[in-house]
């Protein structure tokens, strides 16, 4: 049998730098040097970093290091996800509503459940300030849980990857909705309505038979500019600029759009938007304040760490085990609801969509410090949890194949 892995090592280093293990470690990386920098001797270097402005004031743009990050670079990852969407609903796992309908309505579950634990230990811890953060743990970060689900669950059932990234899609998408048209306080319609005009342009552009980048990146960074100009989150533009790509192939290309551009970004969002991102949002001084133990004390920090472990794995899980319970809905033939265990606690994974949303939700320096602890640690447990069933899942599979090859064929003596 060939060996089909790539030969050279820029190939082969080109391979490691798009596989999905490499981009959770590198968030992971990411985040621990923040977290180091932000707690040492050095730490007010780090203030200094993400405090610090830049950009044409003319054009109110001069912002912090760290709103470059968060509105800036961040809307690269979520073109990324708008191409992957539109993929994903013309060509993909969501083409066919019924092979999808199941991790569709388990991402549902998956945003509901969490929201409904947040607010309930909130209100019953007498914490109804925060309930503006309810839409924190609805969210599940893409490259991180792939990237456990990678290097955890090798050899288990493709079709496991498949449920989760179809969640995981669905879910986003979900996320940029409520982001959308929640955490929007003011709107401008004039900079929106021509933010919308600058997404058309950019549409008919990369629809042509011959798309150049010298007319698709000033119309990208046009509708970027005038969406953070319309109040509405400029990572709204990254979505609706990557849904406008085709995905099917035309004018006689071999490939769709979607899947060249996806592979175009893909090293811009993993290499540099999303580490940067993690980078500046995980900075959190702890050595200054109450301290981490008083710090996950906190109503708000329980409520996020209890969603994100707790509640997104009664969701998608519970709700998958009613939806194919009481309905035709089934799953995969390869998968059963037992293999969707570490699934479920995968999708605790909040990471970058939740502390997006966590900026979004508190003003306050503290209480947003606070949350991202929160998320922080809920992410970590969720993804220790779901590496060790992972883990557990791999050895059971293996012991069934290994018993199957032991045992005797029909009619053998």
């Amino acid at each position: 049998m060939s060996d089909l892995r790539p030969r050279s090592w820029p190939a082969r280093f080109r391979q490691w730098m798009a596989s999905e293990a490499t981009s959770g470690v590198l968030l992971f990386v990411a985040a621990a040097v923040a977290l180091l920098w932000a707690n040492s001797s050095w730490r007010d270097s780090y203030s200094a970093l993400s405090d610090a402005v830049i950009g044409p004031a003319a054009l109110r743009l001069d912002l912090p290091v760290a709103s470059w990050a968060t509105d800036g670079l961040l809307a690269i990852f979520f073109f990324a996800v708008g191409v992957e969407l539109k993929h994903e609903l013309v060509a993909g796992n969501l083409r066919n509503p019924r092979q999808a309908a199941v991790p569709m309505i388990a991402a549902v579950g998956g945003m509901v459940v969490p929201a409904a634990v947040f607010v309930t230990v909130l209100l019953t811890l007498g914490e109804i300030t925060a309930l503006r953060g309810w839409a924190i743990p609805t969210a599940t970060d893409i490259a991180f849980a792939l990237a456990v689900l990678a290097i955890f669950g090798r050899g288990l059932p493709a079709a496991l990857r498949t449920f989760l990234l179809t969640l995981a899609v669905v879910d986003d998408l979900l996320v940029i909705v409520v982001i959308a048209l929640y955490y929007t306080d003011q709107l401008n319609g004039v900079a929106l309505g021509l933010a919308l005009v600058a997404v058309g342009g950019f549409a008919l552009v990369v629809r042509a038979a011959r798309p150049q980048w010298w007319l698709l990146l000033p119309l990208a960074l046009l509708a970027w500019g005038l969406m953070y100009t319309s109040g509405v989150h400029a990572t709204i533009a990254g979505v609706l600029l990557g849904l406008t790509v085709t995905a099917r192939p035309v004018h006689g290309e071999d490939s769709a759009r979607t899947q060249r551009y996806a592979h175009a970004v893909q090293p811009l969002s993993s290499w540099l938007a999303l580490p940067a991102f993690a980078f500046f949002a995980t900075g959190v001084t702890l050595v200054e304040g109450p301290g981490v133990v008083a710090t996950l004390q906190q109503p708000v920090v329980v409520a996020v760490i209890l969603a994100l472990v707790a509640g997104k794995f009664i969701g998608v899980v519970g709700v998958t085990a009613l939806a194919t319970r009481f309905t035709g809905l089934r799953l995969a033939d390869e998968i059963g609801l037992r293999d969707l265990l570490p699934i479920g606690l995968l999708t605790g994974v909040g990471f970058t969509v939740s502390l997006l949303v966590t900026e979004l939700s508190f003003s306050d320096p503290l209480r947003a410090d606070s949350v991202t602890i929160g998320v922080l640690t809920g992410t970590l447990l969720a993804a220790v949890l779901a590496a060790g069933s992972l883990r557990w899942g791999v050895r059971r599979m293996r012991r069934r194949q290994v018993g199957r090859d032991r045992a005797p064929e029909p009619g053998a003596p």
